[in-house]
């Protein structure tokens, strides 16, 4: 599988996924426009500071992106978090807003600013990152719940409306990443089951490639060794 002449854009490229992400295409050939609010000081490619929350910064990034590869082939929406909350009635609207404009406005932002681009230039793929746990309610877990399935929902609607246009639109559904910070927090848990960073990459760069071109709305659970 190569990427040689290709464009791909992560946002979150600053975070654990982003970056194996980011390695994983850089490793087989792909131009990186690597989107985040910092870096990390040792990115190989483009690094555009964006705010993804600011739809002017996520114009200005993607111009920049075209005004130096000409093309955005392939965009990976890793931007994203997880937070505990409190039961539904007493969540607070800055909770709620918090996780839904992390989780879902960065995907329409990079949405609006993208597609447009892709549909001029022949076609795309987009792959977003869901959740697993977004199947189902859970308690202490609804706003982020709520804002993982929003994107599952965005994901089929962008494929629904854009397969006919050469755009694949698909998501991944991880259930917990093995992140430093998520062993800090869950100590004794047993991360051996848990999804490698470059385990969920591999999956995100077999969605971008040509031999996912039949796939169009898919949300694919990698939930980890069994």
């Amino acid at each position: 599988m190569s990427f040689k002449g290709k464009t791909v854009m992560v946002t979150g490229a600053a975070g654990n996924l982003g970056r194996a992400v980011a390695d994983a295409f850089a490793g087989l050939g792909a131009s990186l426009v690597l989107v985040d609010l910092k870096g990390r000081g040792d990115e190989t490619g483009l690094f555009i500071e964006t705010d993804l929350l600011d739809q002017k910064s996520v114009n200005g990034a993607v111009e920049q992106a075209i005004a130096r590869f000409g093309r955005i082939d392939i965009l990976c929406n890793i931007a994203g978090g997880f937070r505990m909350g409190a039961a539904v009635h007493e969540t607070a609207d800055a909770d709620w807003d918090f996780l839904l404009d992390l989780n879902a406005r960065t995907v329409l932002h990079t949405a609006r600013a993208v597609v447009p681009r892709m549909l001029a230039t022949g076609g795309g793929k987009i792959v977003n990152i869901g959740a697993f746990a977004a199947h189902k309610g859970a308690a202490q877990m609804a706003a982020y719940i709520a804002s993982k399935s929003a994107v599952i929902r965005l994901t089929e609607a962008m494929a629904a409306e854009l397969r006919e246009k050469g755009i694949n639109v698909n998501c991944v559904l991880p259930t917990i990443i093995d992140t430093p910070q998520n062993r800090a927090d869950m100590p004794k848990a047993d991360p051996k089951r848990w999804v490698a960073p470059q385990d969920l990459a591999k999956v995100v760069v077999f969605l971008s490639s040509d031999d996912a071109r039949a796939v169009h709305g898919a949300a694919l659970p990698v939930t980890g060794l069994s």
